[in-house]
């Protein structure tokens, strides 16, 4: 059954033919916390990523993120990117989740009680 879910799918994983592509010109230079593995060609000028579970582009760490686009020359494992003691930790994107941002009066955050401050306006019959 997995086998057939990569074969007609992508967002089960790798599809069939960037695992046949991967496997004859790619060569692992890394992996990232979340399980992701980075891969480049001989030559060096076409970098990609083997998402680990959903193919999600914000669960990229962004010293990834820098070495996919060519921002950086060598990978994070052989320059690390030195962080500010004020930086937060990457965190992917949540939208749509449980855990998403709602700021303050959002419906998300609304209570389901009745509100005692509101008096709904009702039309006069004639």
């Amino acid at each position: 059954m997995n086998f057939l879910l990569r074969l007609l799918t992508w967002w089960n994983g790798q599809s069939i033919g960037t695992q046949i592509f991967t496997w004859r010109h790619g060569i692992l230079v890394g992996e990232d916390t979340e399980g992701n593995k980075f891969y480049e060609n001989k030559d060096g000028t076409r970098r990609w990523v083997c998402y680990n579970g959903e193919p999600e582009a914000s669960r990229v760490d962004p010293t990834w993120h820098g070495w996919l686009h060519g921002t950086f020359g060598s990978t994070p494992l052989k320059d690390p990117f030195l962080r500010k003691k004020w930086e937060k930790s990457h965190q992917e994107n949540l939208t749509g989740t449980l855990s998403a941002y709602a700021p303050g009066g959002s419906l998300k955050n609304a209570k389901l009680a009745i509100r005692k401050d509101y008096e709904a306006w009702q039309p006069e019959l004639d």
